[in-house]
């Protein structure tokens, strides 16, 4: 087996006393680290180092190997092995197409529903964005900007729309983080989003859709440009459609 130095670990031991079966613990630990993108597009999976990673046998990795290529996170390459599924210029247009749409709704419908505390924790959750920006945290927007919107979908008080937003959820969260890293999107998306606010405050609700569905168009536009960069510059990902 190979020995990893500590430095070279990016997944941490899965914890063996859960009540769930090791093969499922595995599959969500591999899961979470495709859509946080600790484990990026295109990158080969390698089945030995991930099982010390992780402090598991072959076993429960190669089975997860395979739920995560039934939910489209891996893709199995004949004769190569298993990489993370590549991010499709296709499944770009499909999923912000209808989140742009759904996103505008849950916005017009906070605008007009939205507490006084709840406005209070989005303009919380904009000051601790500017703090994290200012430490240049990547992760740490990306869970901020995760939790602005789910406290924005909440405050729609639509609960068939906010169910439809969660089953984008995993999606969602695997875009946002190739999105934000690209240069300047922070600050971008930190200015958007106090629009969002500002015009849920003020109870317009035209508004708030219109810079809500902005704000959407913009992060693709961010994500389209990060995957073209990257293809630009020589990389191929399997799985790309």
């Amino acid at each position: 087996m190979v020995v990893l130095k500590e430095s070279e670990r990016r997944l941490v031991p899965v914890k063996l006393d859960s009540y769930k079966p090791l093969r499922e613990v595995v599959f969500e630990a591999l899961r979470e680290a495709i859509i946080k993108g600790v484990l990026k597009p295109g990158e080969r999976l390698m089945e030995i180092q991930l099982a010390e990673e992780l402090g598991v046998s072959r076993t429960p990795v190669r089975e997860a190997f395979r739920k995560l290529e039934l939910e489209g996170f891996v893709v199995m390459v004949p004769r190569k092995g298993a990489y993370v599924a590549g991010i499709s210029l296709k499944d770009i247009a499909a999923v912000f197409e209808v989140r742009a749409a759904l996103e505008g709704l849950a916005a017009g419908l906070a605008a007009e529903r939205i507490t006084e505390e709840e406005l209070e924790e989005l303009e919380r959750i904009l000051v601790q964005m500017a703090e994290i920006i200012e430490k240049g945290d990547l992760s740490g927007f990306v869970e901020s900007d995760t939790r602005f919107h789910d406290v924005l979908y909440q405050t729609s008080r639509n609960q068939r729309l906010i169910q439809i937003l969660s089953t984008l959820r995993d999606e969602i969260q695997r875009f946002r983080s190739v999105s934000l890293a690209y240069p300047g999107r922070m600050k971008e998306a930190l200015e958007e989003h106090r629009k969002i606010v500002e015009a849920i405050a003020a109870r317009d609700e035209d508004l708030a859709k219109k810079v809500a569905i902005e704000h959407i168009e913009n992060a693709e536009t961010s994500l389209l440009n990060s995957v073209r960069g990257r293809l630009e510059s020589g990389g191929e990902i399997p799985g790309e459609a």
